[in-house]
């Protein structure tokens, strides 16, 4: 049920609306205080150790207010200690700068933050053989732009959404009659689509293989009970009555709920094939990055050096 970042993201349109919040009828600040002509130059900053990602987003704020292209320094998706360092430069209106500043750099160090969350739960869980796994706990309007920082971080994305794969959670059991039921259930209306259910309990792992779920979500479950469900499923094998089963392929297992970066390393060595961590997107703290902005007295933009 993984699945790459999205390919589609409209990207002008989500720093549209962030920038039409941020500056709505203008920069009252700029407009009185920075005159008309001036050009500056600015420098963003990576202040504090972690995985860059996001400099697309801030580009396209900057071209959006009127500022050129921005140059980047550093590349993305890779750890960086020696802070602070220099990661991107861009040169223009002083006004078109000050007006994207927060915009990009809240963009930047957002998507940033998740990347190097994502890292340190991919690198604690280095030689496990399991994989990192998003959820669906993300900023709305920003998923797409969260899940592609994700991936940076070297984690993988689950769904996209409600449209895009089944995965039968505990109401939707209690309403269905049952696991079974509610497996039998998403099997006829959509057989096209692989089959994930969460499971609360041993009890209701068994049910689940028995009836031939491809996926089993091992809901806040601790890490000997983990253990369990993965003995109960490496003994079914590939006898479900799925279509996978049929092909001998035994359920992919995924644990999820409360996991930290205390715990997903004794979560992964359970035998489990992925894990997915809410926090990657609902708890990430933005990275620590700034903006340096100085003005080029006496030069226009076609000056050289600019």
């Amino acid at each position: 049920m993984e699945t790459a970042a999205s390919s589609d993201l409209d990207l002008p349109a989500v720093v549209r609306r962030a920038l039409a919040e941020d500056i709505g009828a203008g920069d009252v600040t700029s407009l009185t205080v920075v005159p008309a002509g001036a050009t500056a130059r600015a420098r963003i900053v990576q202040k504090q150790a972690g995985v860059l990602f996001g400099l697309d987003a801030a580009a396209e704020a900057l071209r959006q207010c009127g500022a050129r292209r921005l140059d980047p320094c550093a590349p993305e998706g890779l750890w960086r200690d020696e802070v602070p360092a220099r990661v991107a430069e861009v040169t223009g209106p002083a006004r078109a700068i000050l007006a994207a500043e927060r915009t990009a750099l809240n963009l930047f160090g957002r998507l940033s933050g998740i990347a190097t969350l994502t890292r340190r739960y991919v690198d604690a869980v280095d030689g496990t053989g399991a994989r990192i796994l998003d959820t669906r706990k993300t900023t709305p309007g920003l998923r797409a732009l969260e899940r592609e920082a994700v991936t940076a971080g070297g984690g993988n994305n689950h769904r996209m959404g409600l449209y895009d794969a089944i995965l039968i959670k505990e109401n939707h059991v209690a309403i269905a009659g049952g696991v079974q039921a509610a497996i039998r259930g998403a099997r006829s209306g959509a057989p096209e689509l692989p089959v994930e259910i969460e499971c609360r309990d041993l009890g209701e792992v068994s049910a689940a293989l028995e009836a031939g779920a491809e996926r089993l979500l091992l809901d806040n479950m601790a890490p000997e009970t983990i253990r369990e469900a993965v003995a109960l499923r490496d003994r079914a094998g590939g006898a479900g009555v799925s279509d996978a089963g049929a092909q001998g392929i035994p359920a992919a297992l995924e644990a999820s709920g409360g996991v930290t970066l205390e715990t997903v390393r004794s979560i992964a060595e359970t035998g489990v094939d992925f894990i997915s961590v809410g926090a990657l997107t609902h708890s990430a703290p933005a990275l620590d990055v700034s903006m340096l902005i100085e003005p080029l007295a006496g030069r226009s933009l076609d000056s050289p050096g600019d």
